[in-house]
């Protein structure tokens, strides 16, 4: 369980992680400016299990893979949002950051809301409200990728069974 930061529609990979700090793939060095041109005081405030709640389009702009890395080195236990832009869909997947479509929670969860994950069911659940809501569930081979933590460690589990 963890707090909702949420943020509108159209959230860009420039703004999740700026280009300045592109120079590295370090998680935790991309996690300390995480969203700092949207929120300036977010990875003050953050904390481990924490949940980023968004609108529509999540991610859009530029393919980089920093963006789903800097938010999962924040601790968040994952990204809620109305609809993702396909590429951000596909590195958080790559990066093992958990997201979750529904546009419902999104409606349903303020700023501060005590909320509740279950990203393999695709269940969110507001504790403050006591709202359940259900959303898109990544099949179960996805999830996989997503448990094992990214693309590449579940390539290197695959090799040492």
């Amino acid at each position: 369980m963890g707090r909702a930061f949420r943020y509108g529609d159209n959230v860009d990979t420039d703004v999740v992680i700026p280009a300045r700090y592109l120079t590295t793939t370090d998680e935790k060095e991309l996690a300390a400016h995480a969203l700092e041109d949207l929120d300036a005081t977010f990875v003050e405030r953050v904390s481990v299990g924490d949940i980023v709640v968004a609108g529509k389009n999540f991610g859009c702009g530029s393919s980089r893979e920093h963006a789903p890395i800097a938010i999962r080195g924040t601790g968040v236990a994952g990204v809620v949002a109305s609809s993702f832009a396909r590429i951000f869909f596909r590195n958080a997947i790559n990066t093992g950051l958990p997201i979750i479509e529904c546009p419902e929670a999104v409606a349903g969860i303020s700023e501060g809301d005590e909320v509740t994950i279950d990203a393999e069911a695709g269940i969110v659940r507001n504790e403050t409200t006591g709202e359940e809501f259900k959303g898109e569930h990544l099949p179960e081979f996805v999830m996989d990728i997503v448990r094992a933590g990214g693309l590449v460690e579940w390539v290197k589990s695959k090799g040492a069974s």
